[in-house]
This record gives structure tokens, sequence and C-alpha cells, in this order.
């Protein structure tokens, strides 16, 4: 009983902290803690200019989606200092009992109450910035489903009088403003998911991590080491060096890492009396940190019949994947090898439906797989492969080779194919270009639809591409073989 009283006294009932609503306080703040992250920072001042105008409104309920180390819980804490608002964070990766979320009831031994109650204890008022960490890990077993019972913290016409079983009274948790991160939104379950506004965030373009560097974190690791500029100078070609060949990712955690590893050296020698002042360049990166531990695919550089380029995206960002052809004498089987996934082996099935549907539009006999087997590969055995956006350069694929004709070795392509032939858009379309572009790849063929993902491609790299929408994999085929369609240069807003 002295616990449940304990407990009762320390919650914040009637404790509100004063929202800052000067929208141009808030901004800077913002820009001060994280470079881009556009759309977040202005949903934020659009919530605070709300908030100035009506100061009894509901408290917002985002879900940043987002690749690990772009700064979703970064920006979560970076809200609470804009706004004025204390903070608590609520780790649900691997989270599977229900308890967790609503508490235990009293009549057990050892009862607490939930991690929502321990959050509002902690943050000490009814209106703070709560982070619900990794929401896309939470787990169910014979315990509970704790993504039910989150349904009733994030449904605004439920929170007013959420209930925790080890309290059993009701607490307001209207005026929290609760921020979800998740890194993809495929495992959060659907009614969860459509509680949550959703923002997501794709991932820093080569350029941003680079100014994130230089500007941020390099002058952090300097501090936490005890060194100054003058110590060690970090150029930009270091900070390219770092970017290219030691880190694969669509945020700057690992390059954090990296950066850190650079200032130990250097303190090293200077607490063994070294004083002279490093310059950090590309050769002192590689004496350091070793050959370079990551690496960019490249297209074939000699075209050759079977050999086709997809442009796959993955949770480090957007690469390119080699799609490899090859027959043989057989009775017509097909076989798919690379670790693929369920959906990308539906994706080949389609696409070699497609094919034998229409050999003479190819210019083939209509018993031309009664001889041969067809063999169908996607490098890196080992990387697990997945989606449905590889139906086409699958297509395009067996196509070179039954013909005979080399698919072009600078060339990218993308998009989901129909028994019918069309082409269905493909996700993460920026990414995929980015990755176009770094492993340089000259041109691209999207589906039709994807056009208007062209406007968050940055602009060097929209005009570096040429591109070229189709509908039908028939718009395909001039391009990918004679080289000589109708591409398009968006050097300008698509």
């Amino acid at each position: 009983a002295r616990n449940y009283v304990e407990w009762i006294l320390d919650l914040p009932f009637g404790v509100y902290t004063p929202d800052k609503l000067d929208t141009a306080t808030v901004r800077r703040v913002l820009d001060e803690d994280h470079y881009g992250l556009e759309r977040p920072k202005k949903r934020v001042v659009e919530q605070i200019a709300v908030r100035k105008l009506r100061r009894d409104g509901r408290a917002p309920i985002l879900c940043l989606i987002g690749p690990p180390g772009v700064g979703k819980t970064s920006l979560a804490r970076s809200i609470a200092r804009a706004t004025g608002r204390s903070f608590a964070r609520i780790a649900l990766g691997g989270v599977n009992d229900e308890a967790e979320i609503r508490g235990h009831r009293r009549t057990y031994i050892g009862a607490l109450p939930g991690r929502v109650v321990a959050a509002m204890k902690k943050a000490g008022s009814m209106n703070p910035v709560i982070v619900l960490d990794e929401v896309d890990k939470l787990g169910s077993g014979r315990r509970g489903d704790p993504s039910s019972a989150l349904l009733e913290v994030l449904d605004p016409e439920q929170n007013r009088e959420f209930h925790d079983h080890y309290l059993d009274i009701p607490l307001d948790l209207s005026q929290v403003m609760f921020i979800a991160t998740a890194n993809t939104a495929r495992t959060i379950p659907w009614a969860l998911y459509d509680r949550m506004e959703v923002l997501e965030l794709p991932g820093y373009t080569r350029d941003e991590q680079l100014a994130i560097a230089r500007d941020f974190v390099a002058p952090r690791q300097l501090e936490e080491h005890g060194l100054s500029p003058v110590q060690l100078d970090i150029t930009d070609e270091a900070l390219n060096e770092l970017i290219e060949n030691y880190t694969n990712e669509l945020g700057v955690r690992k390059l954090d890492r990296q950066i850190a590893a650079l200032c130990r050296a250097v303190a090293v020698d200077i607490a063994e009396g070294k004083t002279e002042p490093v310059r950090a360049d590309r050769e002192f990166v590689r004496k350091i940190l070793g050959p370079p531990t990551a690496r960019t695919e490249r297209p074939e550089r000699s075209p050759r019949p079977g050999i086709a380029t997809g442009l796959s995206y993955t949770p480090l960002g957007g690469k390119i994947m080699v799609v490899e052809a090859s027959q043989m004498p057989g009775k017509g089987r097909f076989h798919l090898t690379g670790k693929t996934g369920d959906v990308l082996k539906e994706s080949f099935a389609t696409a070699m439906s497609y094919l034998r549907s229409r050999p003479a539009d190819f210019g083939l006999p209509a018993d031309f797989l009664s001889t041969i087997d067809v063999h169908v590969h996607l490098p890196e055995g080992a990387t697990p492969k997945e989606g449905t956006s590889a139906g086409l350069p699958i297509a395009i694929a067996v196509a070179s080779l039954l013909t005979r004709n080399p698919v072009r070795g600078d060339l990218g392509l993308v998009g989901e194919l129909t028994l019918r032939g069309n082409i269905l858009p493909a996700p993460n379309i920026k990414e995929r270009c980015l990755g176009a572009h770094y492993a340089g790849i000259k041109e691209v063929v999207l589906p039709e639809r994807n056009r208007p993902d062209l406007d968050e491609l940055p602009d060097h790299v929209r005009d570096a591409l040429r591109f070229h929408f189709v509908s039908h994999i028939r718009e395909v085929f001039p391009i990918v073989f004679d080289g000589d369609g109708d591409g398009v240069n968006e050097s300008i807003s698509a």
C-alpha cells in the first residue's frame, strides 16, 4: 500500500510546462541541432503555430520512420528542447508483455506500473515529449500483445483517461507529445500505424553526410576527446574518404565511430609527448583505419548478353544489383539463386511467364524452352534479397540471353512486372537513384508513375542522370538494347 501511495504522490498531476510558442526560436533550435530533416521540422513548427492560436489543442502523435543513424531519437530530444517540454524515452524493442505498457495488477507480488506511467513520473509534467523507441520491434506472446495495449495510449479519443492496471485511476495523456521511431513500417501493426502521423526520414546523401560530419560530428568528437582543431585538422578530403570507403549507411552513426577512431589515434600520440599538429587527409585515414572496408558495386563495363543491372534498396541505402542469366541444355526448367525471398521468387516467376507467353515478340520459336534450362543468379549469394521491383531487370536479363542482345552497362532498371507486361511503380526511388549515381550508372529506366518521386532527388544527381519513364515492357526494349530510346534528362523538377 505504501508503494502504491508513493507512486500516486510522485506523479505530476496538474503540472504543465509552458510551451515555447515563438516559431522563429523553435525553428532556430531545430536547425542548430540537426542538418536537413526539413519535413519533421516543418511539422513541429506547424504544431507550435496551432498551439499559439489554440492553447487547448491536443498534442500530435508522430511516427518517424527511417534507417538507423539518421537522427530519429535525437530529433525527438531536440523537439523537446525547442518546445520547452520535458523529455522521456520508452524503449520498446523486444517488449512482449502487455503489462510492460499497462502495468501489473496490485494483486501480484512485486507489481509495478507500466512504462508509460514510469515515463510520466520521470518527465515531471503532464505534457512531456515521450519517445516510443523502436516501435517496429514490439513482440507478442502468451503474456499478451503490447502493440494492442499501445492503442489506448495513442488514440486521441481514449488517452484522456488512460488506465494503468497498477494505479487503477484515470491518467490524462492527451497533452503528451508522443513521437514513435521505427526503421520500417512493414512490421508495425496496422491498427497502431493508423493512429500515428507518419513522417519518413529517407536518409542522407553523401553531400549531406559531409556537411553533418564537418559541422556537427567532427567538432563534437574533438571536444569529447579533449582535442582542438589546431591539434587535429579533419579535412573534407578525410571526411569524403570515410564516407565513400569506410561507411556504407544512410545515417551517420558509423561515420561518427570512424571519426572517433581518428581522434583516439591522435590522443594517444599527444599523451606520449608528440605535440606536432596533425592534418587528417586521405593517407592519414588509411594509415589509421587500414584498407577500405566499404565497397561500392560497379556495373559491368563490357556489355554481354544475359547481364542486366537492377536498382535495389536495403536498410543501408540504395545499391545496384547485377542480374545474371545463363542457359544450358535441359527440358525447360527455371532456376533462381542468390538467397532470394518469397516475393522476389514470385517476381521471377512472373517475368518468366511473360517471356514464355510472347515468344514471337522476341523472334523466338514457340517451343524455344523445350531443349534448354534457364538459370538466373543474383550475386552476393550470402546477402538476403527481397522485393517486387526486380521483375523488370530479371525479364530484361533473360530476354537479352535468349536474343543474344547485350544490355547497356551504364543503364539501371527498376520496376515490378505484371503478366500483361505493365510496369508498376517501385518504392524508395530517391535511395535507388542515389545508389545508381554513386555506382557510375548514367541512365535509369523508371516506371512512369514514379515520375513525381524525382522531386526528392538533389539537383546535382537529377542533372547527372538521364531518365526514361515507361509503362510497359515493350517500351523498354529499344532503350536497353539499341540505346536510341527517347530519354528524358530531368534537369528541372519533374
